[in-house]
């Protein structure tokens, strides 16, 4: 009767000890999701900008039409980038074509940023000057909210990687969370934006 008893015990101790470890490894996935989403709502407000930037420097930039159709080629890859990456926050694949997305994106607008220079009337724009504004500070928030993303999946990719999570978290399909990296040196700095 006491073994039956002691066996009972140790069973239920095992069960708990799962559970608690099954329940943090959740926990921790929906906040590096929560957090990728955060990361979603930034880029779409900046993609959202980008068309008004372009039709505001169309009227200005009559020859400079391959730069703008680059521009708005790239919004519209990243944009299809991060719907496909927010169906799979941290999947490796998905983050890494969302990121060569986001780096194809940086360097147009780059590009954009160099050629609005030249054209002061442009430059001295106040719808266009409101809207680098606007730009400026959704580049900040975006790598805010990167950083935020990058922060809670180490913190998940620590938790499903340390002794005894590690034993389940495959079992129970806790896949490691992929971080979000800029490739290109150049793409790892907000456009700079100067009037």
């Amino acid at each position: 009767m006491t073994g039956l008893i002691i066996t009972i015990v140790v069973i239920v101790v095992l069960v708990a000890i799962v559970a608690g470890i099954y329940n943090k490894l959740v926990v921790l996935r929906n906040r590096f999701k929560n957090a990728f989403a955060q990361i979603d709502v930034q880029l779409k407000r900046r993609y959202d900008l980008i068309p008004n930037l372009v039709e505001t420097a169309k009227g200005y930039m009559k020859h400079e039409s391959e730069t703008l159709e680059n521009v708005i080629k790239a919004r519209n890859q990243a944009a299809a980038a991060v719907e496909a990456a927010a169906g799979a926050p941290g999947d490796p694949g998905m983050m890494q074509k969302l990121a060569a997305a986001e780096s194809a994106l940086g360097g147009a607008l780059g590009r954009l940023l160099v050629t609005v220079e030249r054209y002061p009337d442009l430059k001295a724009n106040e719808t266009m000057a409101q809207l680098m504004e606007e730009l400026t500070t959704t580049e900040n928030k975006v790598s805010f909210s990167r950083q935020a993303y990058n922060d809670a999946a180490t913190t998940y990719n620590n938790g499903r990687e340390t002794f005894p999570n590690v034993i389940f978290a495959g079992m129970f399909g806790f896949n490691p969370a992929e971080l979000f990296e800029i490739e290109e040196e150049a793409q790892r700095e907000a456009p700079k934006v100067e009037f």
